[in-house]
């Protein structure tokens, strides 16, 4: 893709109570978060009504937002089956929204987006949220950590795709790599 096109991914952090989204924009290298949020749905007590609202409310972002790819965060193993099996549907209902308006999916493990937010796999939510705040230079409340997990899951598929926006390039040394990004000398 062209470096000077504009690029939109949808990140979800899916929940069956609480599901945290973000639409990133992408013009010319330059990331803007354009809306994140997050989607409570512990009023409802029927399983089934929780996932046709996930389903609607994705549908309406990706209506509104029209963003070329969705990054999901996998399922962690937990020893609960049950909560295991309601987070499974969350997610499969969330990837159904997106394939139905022909956005594709990918899908990374929490390890993997930690890893590639803060570089790692093992950091805390405060920390993921915290270099959110520095490489994009926003200010994120920490009462909505779905959000800024969905907004983890989306800024980890644009480091892992970058190529395919025109980021991606190979450098020799360190020295063509800070002339190409002067932003990101810290």
């Amino acid at each position: 893709m062209n470096k000077n096109s504009t690029y939109r991914y949808l990140g979800v952090d899916p929940g069956s109570n609480v599901m945290g989204f973000a639409i990133i924009e992408i013009v010319q290298k330059k990331v803007t978060v354009l809306e994140m949020g997050a989607i409570s749905m512990g009023f409802l007590k029927e399983h089934q009504l929780k996932l046709k609202m996930i389903f609607e409310e994705l549908q309406l972002l990706i209506q509104k937002y029209k963003p070329k790819e969705l990054a999901i965060e996998a399922p962690f193993y937990g020893k609960n089956v049950q909560s295991m099996l309601k987070l499974g549907r969350a997610q499969g209902v969330a990837m159904a929204a997106a394939i139905t308006n022909g956005v594709e999916v990918t899908e990374y493990s929490p390890k993997k987006i930690k890893q590639s937010v803060t570089g790692n796999g093992n950091a805390s939510k405060e920390q993921v949220a915290a270099m959110l705040e520095s490489i994009l230079n926003i200010k994120l409340d920490n009462a909505y950590l779905d959000a800024t997990d969905a907004l983890a899951t989306a800024m980890c598929h644009y480091f892992q795709s970058n190529s395919a926006i025109g980021k991606g390039k190979k450098y020799k040394d360190w020295s063509g790599f800070i002339k190409d990004n002067p932003g990101r000398k810290t």
